[in-house]
């Protein structure tokens, strides 16, 4: 139960991220500038965490997608970190919680 609880939640929150990062309002896209990243980076990033959401929520493909969105969620923790944003570790940290658990109840 734990498991498809974790997978949903985790599917769900990727795609809702990625649909928030490549819609990319003029905040997010000021965030990812101030990150050092190109404006349109908000947009590839929020491609790659729907591409994760839907690999996830397919079991034939979860592995792959677990391992996309890990290194997304990596790559975001970096960054957060090395701008000192540590607000942004939070909503990080759940959803590498998540992927934890997906990975390994698979």
């Amino acid at each position: 139960m734990t498991h498809i609880v974790s997978v949903c939640l985790l599917v769900a929150g990727l795609f809702g991220a990625g649909l928030h990062n490549a819609i990319a309002g003029s905040a997010t896209q000021s965030s990812f500038v101030r990150w050092g990243y190109p404006r349109w980076w908000g947009r590839l990033t929020g491609g790659l965490e729907i591409v994760s959401a839907v690999l996830i929520a397919l079991p034939a493909s979860r592995v792959v997608g677990l391992v996309l969105g890990a290194a997304i969620i990596l790559a975001a923790v970096l960054t957060v970190v090395r701008h000192r944003e540590f607000s942004h570790l939070v909503p990080l940290g759940v959803f590498a919680t998540l992927m934890a658990l997906a990975g390994t109840l698979s």
